[in-house]
C-alpha cells in the first residue's frame, strides 16, 4: 500500500549567502527531517548547465549499436542500457525504464591507482561521433566536484564539526566522484504493477547533486516505516540542484542525519538528469562521527572502509556484465 501527493517544500540554500549560520540552521533542519534541500547561487554557469543537458541529450540519441561500444565496464564506466540497473528487486518487475552513463575520476590506465575499485580511465566517445563531448563532460565533472565540496563544508558546521572537515585528502581530497547521465524513455510508470522509472532506493554515498530538467518525476518518502509509504513530487528547480544526502553520511552520523528513499515514476514524457555522485577516498574509514555518539546514543554501525562498501552496494544493484556477452540482457 502507498499513496502519492503534491510536491513537498524544500529548504533553499544559496552557496553566495554571507550568512553562513542561516545556510548552516537550513541544512542542519533539511537534514533531520528529509535528507533533501536545494542548492542556488552554487556558481555553475547556466550556458554549461544547458551545455550538458545537450550533449548528454546528443549521446542518447545515437543508434543501440553505437552506445553498446561504449557499454558499462568493471570500473563502473560507461553505458548502461534501459533495465540495466534494479533499485528495488522486492517492488519491480523488471529494472529501470532509464539508460546512464558513468563518468568518474579520469585515472591513467598505467597510473597505479588505476588498479583500485571505481578508479581508472573513463570511456568517450569518439570525436567524429560527439566532437566537444569529452571536454564539456570534464569540465562540469569538475565544477560539480567544486559545489560539492561547498556543500560538505554546511553539512560539517550542522555536524558540529570544524568546517574542513571534509575537506582533508583522506575524504574528498582525493574522492571517488561519478557522473551520471540519466535518460528516461516516454513510458507510464505503475507503482501498483511495479513498473518505474527507477525503483525505491537510497543513495549509497555522501551526497548526491541531481541537476532535472523541467519535467517532473522525483518522489521521495520522509518515512519509510510508515505504513502505507507516502510518496512526494520534488519540484524540479531551473539552474540549481536538488542535492540529497546518501547512506554513507547516515552512518557517519549514526542516524542523526536522514538518508531517505526516492524513487522515480513517469507520467509518459521523457526526462533528462544529471546525477553527480559524491563520495570520499577509497581507503577513508566511515564510522561513527565524534560530535554523533554519546552514552545513550552508542554507535550503531561498525566501522568500513568506503570503498569496500561502494564495491557490494553496486554490486547488489546492476546486472552482471557477463549477462550482456551472454546475449541474456
Amino acid at each position: 500500500m502507498e499513496s502519492s501527493t503534491s510536491s513537498t517544500s524544500l529548504n533553499c540554500i544559496s552557496l553566495s549567502d554571507p550568512d553562513i549560520q542561516r545556510s548552516v540552521a537550513l541544512l542542519k533542519q533539511a537534514c533531520l527531517d528529509s535528507g533533501f534541500f536545494y542548492v542556488l547561487d552554487h556558481g555553475i554557469s547556466q550556458e554549461l548547465m544547458d551545455e550538458v543537458f545537450a550533449q548528454s541529450k546528443k549521446f542518447f540519441e545515437l543508434p543501440n549499436s553505437e552506445k553498446m561500444k561504449l557499454l558499462r565496464n568493471e570500473k563502473n564506466r560507461g553505458y548502461t542500457p534501459m533495465l540495466d540497473e534494479i533499485l528495488d528487486p522486492e517492488n519491480q518487475v523488471n529494472g529501470d525504464y532509464k539508460e546512464g552513463y558513468y563518468i568518474g575520476v579520469e585515472v591513467p590506465a598505467d597510473d597505479p591507482q588505476s588498479n583500485r575499485p571505481f578508479y581508472g580511465p573513463n570511456q568517450w566517445p569518439s570525436e567524429e561521433v560527439l566532437p566537444k563531448w569529452r571536454e564539456v563532460m570534464e569540465e562540469y565533472h569538475r565544477e560539480a566536484l567544486r559545489v560539492a565540496k561547498s556543500v560538505a563544508r554546511i553539512i560539517a558546521l550542522a555536524l558540529n564539526l570544524d568546517e574542513d572537515f571534509f575537506d582533508t585528502p583522506e575524504m574528498l581530497g582525493d574522492p571517488i566522484a561519478t557522473l551520471r547521465l540519466l535518460h528516461y524513455e516516454g513510458q507510464v510508470s505503475n507503482p501498483s504493477k511495479g513498473v518505474y522509472g527507477a525503483g525505491a532506493h537510497s543513495d549509497y554515498g555522501l551526497i548526491t547533486l541531481l541537476a532535472t530538467d523541467d519535467v517532473v518525476g522525483l518522489q521521495i518518502c520522509k518515512d519509510s516505516n510508515a505504513q502505507p509509504h507516502v510518496w512526494e513530487y520534488v519540484a524540479p528547480v531551473k539552474g540549481g540542484f536538488i542535492v540529497n544526502l546518501g547512506d554513507m553520511l547516515e552512518r557517519w552520523s549514526n542516524c542523526i542525519f536522514r538518508s531517505t528513499l526516492h524513487r522515480v515514476v513517469l507520467s509518459g514524457q521523457e526526462r533528462y538528469s544529471i546525477a553527480y555522485f559524491v563520495e570520499p577516498s577509497h581507503d577513508c574509514i566511515v564510522e561513527c562521527l565524534p560530535t554523533c555518539k554519546s552514552e545513550t546514543n552508542p554507535p550503531k554501525f561498525p566501522p568500513i572502509t568506503c570503498s569496500a562498501y561502494l564495491s557490494q552496494r553496486y554490486k547488489d544493484t546492476h546486472a552482471d556484465l557477463s549477462a550482456y556477452s551472454d546475449g541474456k540482457a
